[in-house]
């Protein structure tokens, strides 16, 4: 396969700054929300020291809120200890011109700690990066897809800011699922991403209107899962970036506003071996032509989402889009190509996938795809055998098993479960459950717009 555009090696690198084409070097990691922090190095002492040697970060930023304020009670970095550094490694496999900023390259990074040479077991990557060692230990890779929903807003951050998000202007103003009309009204912001994603390595399928006013979706073509969750964490930096230049504002909330339709990002993935689809095979179940690996890694994926699910619905925000009717899935079931289904089997022969539609916009995509594939490959294990495929309704099914309907509940059940510390580690499980309880404490202490409409005058 002919390299990527956009792909970087040392040579072409080193052609760009000597042509003067490249002067910037964004070397950036994630946090816990998915995030990208990091620096901007001048492009020729990239080339003579960072390229190799890497840089080093504050280790509190794995241990902040937020509005980036450093937070007590974690294991990993604390005042106690100082808040020392870790080690940016870059994976020059990410290497790439950022096609959206003017003369830039960008690299993303591993987080090493400098005394163990070890990666940082609680950065996101670092989770993700030890479930496909797991895989590997199989004989297995994963390729994935992420579906990326986000609405779009004619007010600057700045100014959307200052209104404190109340009235905001959608770019769109009726309901525009694959509406062309409305996609050309957007045209100037969506048709701008899609030419800076393919010019920076990230090749991209197709966008499209979506069901909500302002509301589109953005897919890049499948790749192995490490690659995809890479190009879907530059993919939103891009579209914030590309929406500051043009003075516009794009939300990856899940749930933006009450009245409209959420933001999801539905994961589609496969299980391989070499250039074979593990999950097609010579049997059937239901109407599909299958595997046992893929009966096996459904029912693990499956009966694993509780114990998983701040992992793939992370805020506060994340749980008011899961709404019987919404297009977003309440329960969990699988089907094929049903979309009231959380888990929705899709394609045939060398392209039989696995939808997932619970995450939503908001998820990171590392941690979710660390998710999966912990589940997935102890179902595999542990020949788990799923239910049978769901016909009909999924709304409408009282008798099947919920999504956890708060943060606050998932997050319990992602602190007490074993499964979550055999497979990631029970310093993992630790340091997340602190997280998300304090994302819950920080709303539970916050007074809201809703708490002054609804009790200033009347109570």
């Amino acid at each position: 396969m002919a390299p990527l555009r956009g792909k970087l090696s040392l040579d072409d690198y080193g052609e760009l700054v000597d042509a003067d084409e490249v002067d910037t070097v964004i070397v950036a990691f994630t946090d816990h929300y998915g995030r990208l922090h990091g620096k901007r190095f001048d492009a020729e002492f990239f080339r003579d020291e960072i390229y190799e040697a890497g840089t080093h970060g504050c280790d509190y930023l794995l241990t902040v809120d937020m509005e980036m304020e450093p937070v007590a009670g974690y294991e990993y970095a604390n005042w106690e200890a100082g808040y020392g550094d870790f080690h940016m490694v870059p994976d020059l496999g990410t290497f790439r011109l950022a096609h959206w900023l003017p003369r830039t390259a960008i690299v993303l990074c591993d987080l090493v700690d400098d005394r163990t040479g070890e990666l940082v077991p609680v950065a996101p990557r670092s989770i993700l990066k030890r479930q496909l060692a797991r895989a590997a230990e199989r004989g297995y890779t994963a390729k994935a897809a992420s579906e990326l929903e986000y609405y779009l807003y004619e007010d600057s951050y700045r100014d959307a800011a200052a209104s404190r998000y109340q009235g905001l202007t959608p770019l769109g103003w009726y309901i525009e699922d694959y509406h062309l009309l409305q996609g050309t009204r957007e045209e100037h912001f969506n048709g701008a991403v899609r030419r800076h994603l393919n010019r920076s390595g990230i090749p991209v399928e197709n966008s499209k209107g979506e069901w909500g006013r302002g509301q589109h979706e953005m897919n890049i073509r499948y790749a192995e899962i490490l690659e995809m969750a890479d190009r879907h964490t530059l993919m939103k930096l891009a579209m914030k970036d590309t929406a500051e230049q043009l003075g516009m504002s794009v939300t990856f909330m899940a749930k933006p506003d009450a009245a409209e339709a959420g933001s999801s990002s539905h994961l589609h993935l496969s299980l391989w071996e070499g250039d074979r689809n593990v999950f097609f095979g010579d049997g059937t179940f239901g109407p599909v032509r299958c595997s046992d690996q893929f009966r096996w890694f459904l029912a693990g994926w499956m009966r694993r989402v509780d114990d998983v699910m701040p992992f793939f619905a992370p805020t506060i925000n994340s749980y008011k889009r899961y709404q019987d009717g919404s297009w977003a899935p309440t329960r969990i079931a699988w089907s094929y190509d049903n979309r009231t289904a959380g888990f929705r089997v899709v394609g045939h022969g060398q392209s039989l996938r696995i939808e997932c539609r619970i995450p939503g916009a908001d998820v990171n995509p590392y941690l979710a795809y660390a998710a999966v594939m912990a589940a997935g490959l102890e179902g595999i294990d542990e020949q788990v055998e799923p239910e049978a495929m769901f016909e009909g309704d999924v709304y409408g099914a009282a008798e099947l098993p919920h999504v956890p309907r708060t943060l606050r509940e998932a997050t319990e059940l992602f602190a007490a479960s074993d499964f979550v510390a055999a497979a990631f580690g029970e310093d993992v499980q630790r340091h997340y459950a602190h997280f998300y309880r304090t994302e819950q404490a920080a709303y539970d202490n916050a007074v809201t717009d809703w708490e002054r409409w609804r009790y200033f005058e009347r109570i």
